[in-house]
């Protein structure tokens, strides 16, 4: 049964008793803790000093510090959106108030007089927002020191890691190889009711495709040569808790048979057994290739796929958040000194803008490979020159612009505009990039650097197709 109740901490501000008065009526008559300030100036004292408060009610007008400038007072400290939602209330509101309120990141905005079931409301979904926030806080500061990141990409990975971690959702966990789809696994599993459990990983490409359902399910003594002994396997270790599958893609077909009956019935049989094993587990999935055309291809189980990917979760490539490099290079270095029992180093401009310059096919994995050898090997300081050579790159000539008005080996009609030159360029670019991947859409937009649907949409816009 859902809490309706509104169990938490919440300031009212107004320098009009009366309101004040009737807020804490409505709001303790439905558990809430009410608090009070007359003023903007004792609401921030109030703020500053007391136990955590959970949502703000505050008039727009009033004497000193109006409702407004508190708002923007929270807004500013938390570094754009206030960490505790405010409701802003008032008798005189304006549209440029209710403009900038919603500007300043006001969690809701109404006139007086005030409408009790409107207000309930209003705080119980700000109590919820409060929560949620404050639980994506703490998983952030939980995995600061694995997931390293401030860009967009992070942000919202970081999001629906906080959102799903809760649930007892499946999760297919999607990237390229080096991304990081192991730790994304990791803080789902701390973000949930089971992180004081197991979380057993399972490597499946590393696993001998005749040993995995033994590793996997575990095995009766005498099932087979060299079982001498009984076994469990690993989704029984992992009972209670999370079992992540590593490069799932990899796994044998008659393994995934044996993986699906553990998820549609919880079930399981050792190999050589006869006797069903119960388990309560929950299953993280992880790859880097592309499941739906390998199903389609035969070459996985479309219903098991369909079972892990209940939510997906994309692990971003370095190259799509270079704005991290910065933050990733010194928690590296630090760590390669720490490690090697080296002084701290610094990395100079130079060298920070030729690694922000590079592709990282390997990413997060071959960034933290590169900044260890530099430490160990740089003289002081690390500079460009301590930059690998197949990093840095060899400096490029730019080309001139006869080379890219003959680019496709054609001239340019005169009349050309602008727009029609630039939709040519694109598709003679992209169309020989199809053609040298043999019209492979995937590993085309690997090679351009893109989403594979980004580059579908570009085909079509452009009128790309094989055989024209």
């Amino acid at each position: 049964m859902t809490d309706t109740s509104l169990a938490g901490r919440i300031l009212v501000v107004d320098d009009e008793r009366n309101i004040r008065r009737t807020l804490r009526m409505v709001l303790e008559g439905e558990g809430a803790t009410v608090l009070e300030a007359a003023t903007g100036e004792e609401a921030l004292a109030q703020i500053e000093s007391a136990e955590p408060i959970e949502v703000i009610i505050t008039d727009v007008m009033m004497p000193g510090i109006s409702g407004l400038e508190l708002l923007e007072h929270l807004a500013g400290a938390a570094g754009g959106t206030p960490n505790v939602p405010v409701i802003l209330i008032s008798g005189h509101a304006t549209v440029d108030d209710a403009v900038k309120a919603t500007r300043l990141g006001a969690f809701d905005f109404f006139e007086k007089p005030l409408a009790r079931d409107r207000v309930v409301v209003s705080v119980r979904n700000a109590l919820r927002q409060f929560a949620s926030d404050a639980q994506m806080r703490r998983l952030r500061a939980q995995i600061r020191g694995e997931i390293i990141g401030e860009s967009d990409a992070v942000a919202s990975m970081l999001a629906q890691i906080g959102k799903v971690g809760s649930t007892k959702a499946r999760v297919l966990i999607t990237g390229e190889s080096g991304s990081g789809k192991e730790l994304v696994a990791r803080a789902i599993h701390e973000a949930s009711d089971r992180r004081d459990a197991e979380f057993v990983k399972v490597n499946c490409a590393a696993i001998p495709r005749e040993l995995i359902e033994s590793e996997l399910f575990g095995h009766e003594r005498g099932a087979f040569t060299g079982a001498t002994a009984q076994k469990k396997g690993l989704f029984e270790v992992a009972n209670g808790g999370t079992i992540f599958l590593d490069e799932i893609g990899d796994m044998a077909l008659g393994a995934q048979a044996k993986v699906l009956r553990v998820l549609q019935s919880g079930e399981l049989m050792r190999v050589g057994g006869s006797k069903l094993i119960n388990v309560d587990v929950r299953v993280l999935a992880a790859t880097h290739r592309n499941l739906q055309e390998q199903a389609q291809a035969g070459e996985f189980r479309e219903d098991l796929y369909f079972r892990l990917n209940v939510v997906p979760i994309r692990v971003p490539p370095l190259r799509d958040r270079t704005e991290d490099i910065a933050l990733l290079a010194r928690h590296f270095i630090d760590l390669a000194a720490q490690e090697n029992g080296l002084s701290p180093k610094r990395l100079d401009d130079e060298a920070l803008s030729a690694l922000r310059s590079y592709t990282w096919p390997g990413n997060v994995r071959e960034l933290r490979n590169v900044i260890e050898r530099m430490v160990i090997l740089s003289d002081g300081d690390i500079t460009l020159e301590d930059v690998p050579e197949e990093v840095r790159g060899a400096p490029e000539e730019p080309p001139s612009d006869d080379s890219l008005l003959d680019f496709g080996g054609q001239t340019v009609p005169d009349g050309m505009t602008l727009r029609e030159f630039r939709e040519a360029i694109e598709r003679a670019f992209i169309r020989k990039r199809l053609i040298a991947n043999d019209w492979n859409v995937s590993r085309t937009a690997t090679s351009l650097g893109v989403e594979r649907t980004h580059l579908h949409k570009k085909m079509k816009l452009l009128g790309i197709q094989r055989g024209s």
